[in-house]
């Protein structure tokens, strides 16, 4: 029998990291849905297309764009730009580009036929509220703010200090919470962790401890 584990949260939760530790401790299916919206954003920023845009603009780029994976790493349009998706251009304009209806159901859609018929971790903000609501196990992972701005300081993505990414979070939250279409919330049926006082290997311990102990074996 295949499973979906859902892992959604805020920005710099720590969903990525631990849904692939999970991922391998599980010998499953890891997709990184976040990754996916960076690319379409990515995308858009590259033809100098911004939130101003216009809608059927935005709707005639997003047909060329075609997302794969191929051993963890995302590929648009046939070339790999998984290590260009997290700089600080791509992270202050992408939930303007995820808040757009017809962004998210190309997506939904994608992770929905990638997901299809095989066991997979899959993290993001809306997988266990949108994308697979009927999902085995549904974890929300969040962090406090500042917790998650050292976080992605010390990755070294960011060249911004980070009282300036705490910020950036903040508003991002904000944003993310309150968009009209599929908006970041706990899924109903979700298990809550707040990982600021744990570590890792304690986060990846606590989810699987909620996990039946046929699927964990």
């Amino acid at each position: 029998m295949t499973y979906i584990i859902a892992v959604d949260g805020p920005s710099g939760s720590g969903k990525s990291t631990i849904s692939q530790i999970i991922a391998k401790k599980l010998n499953i299916e890891y997709l990184n849905t976040g990754l996916m919206y960076r690319a379409v954003t990515k995308y858009f920023l590259d033809n100098n297309l911004d939130e101003q845009t216009d809608d059927e603009i935005l709707k005639r780029i997003l047909e060329e764009i075609s997302i794969d994976f191929k051993d963890n790493r995302l590929l648009l349009n046939g070339i790999d730009v998984t290590d260009k998706l997290r700089n600080d251009e791509v992270t202050a304009n992408v939930s303007w580009v995820s808040a757009r209806s017809y962004v998210r159901e190309k997506m939904v859609d994608l992770q929905r036929k990638i997901a299809e018929n095989t066991s997979f971790i899959l993290d993001g903000r809306d997988i266990g509220s949108v994308v697979f609501p009927d999902a085995k196990y549904k974890f929300y992972l969040t962090a406090s703010a500042i917790t998650r701005a050292k976080r992605r300081f010390d990755q070294g993505e960011s060249d911004m200090t980070i009282e300036e990414i705490e910020k950036a979070i903040i508003k991002r939250d904000n944003y993310d919470s309150n968009r009209k279409v599929a908006p970041l919330k706990i899924a109903e049926g979700a298990v809550v962790i707040d990982s600021s006082d744990l570590d890792i290997n304690q986060t990846v311990d606590k989810i699987l401890s909620y996990m039946e102990k046929d699927d964990v074996l």
